[in-house]
């Protein structure tokens, strides 16, 4: 994985969380809500650690009860 994609996990990730975090829920209950995801593949996509199939993205939108397209509006530096 190059730098470019490194970066944009991280981005992505601290996006989960804020996202996460301003719904009052932990990441026990966006597992319980998604039914499909593990506690640690939420802490992985938030910490920025793990590149994910687009099927986990849906299931982390459930989790979340956001839509996909929430979860993809987030800032992205170009430099």
């Amino acid at each position: 994985m190059d730098a470019l994609q490194e970066e944009l996990l991280k981005k992505f990730g601290e996006h989960v969380k804020k996202i996460r975090l301003e719904s009052g829920l932990t990441q026990d209950e966006v597992v319980l809500n998604s039914s499909k995801l593990t506690k640690g593949t939420v802490s992985d996509i938030e910490n920025g650690k793990r590149n994910f199939a687009f099927t986990t993205l849906i299931d982390l939108a459930k989790g979340l009860n956001v839509s996909p397209k929430d979860l993809m509006n987030f800032a992205i530096e170009k430099s």
